[in-house]
């Protein structure tokens, strides 16, 4: 079944590991046979790359970009998402073993999809823990 994609104007494209950019006015494209495709919305930038779950997001969007790096990152991608297992509740669990069978299968914009919700969840505590020790900084300031 063919993919049919509509693009923003100047929005980018990743096909197979070649960068597009989308002319000034919305296109839309039909990709008819099997082809690695990503938009640069779901793309994150080397700076963003600062937790555990960004960091395996990052290595499978890495091998989504450049197939040649699979065989030398896949290993590490698995050891990864194993390990987040053991540090997310049983209510993320599902989206991490979904990752990793994607993965396997060679379907690495299902295994970033998997992880999206995650990476949510995790910068979501990472703020409510930011919030929280902001908040007894000040009550120490206070006294």
């Amino acid at each position: 079944m063919p993919l049919r994609l509509t693009l923003k104007p100047e929005e980018r494209i990743i096909i197979n590991g070649c960068i597009i950019r989308n002319a000034a006015r919305r296109q839309t494209l039909t990709i008819e046979n099997q082809a690695d495709v990503v938009r640069g919305h779901d793309l994150l930038k080397e700076q963003e790359v600062t937790t555990p779950v960004t960091r395996v997001y990052f290595l499978i969007q890495t091998v989504l970009v450049a197939a040649e790096l699979r065989d030398d990152f896949n290993p590490q991608i698995q050891k990864s998402l194993a390990e987040l297992v053991t540090v997310f509740g049983s209510d993320y669990t599902d989206n991490i073993l979904n990752a990793a069978n994607f993965v396997s299968t060679g379907d690495y914009y299902k295994a970033l999809r998997a992880l999206s919700g995650l990476m949510k969840h995790e910068r979501d505590l990472l703020n409510l823990m930011l919030h929280v020790n902001t908040s007894e900084t000040h009550e120490e300031q206070v006294k």
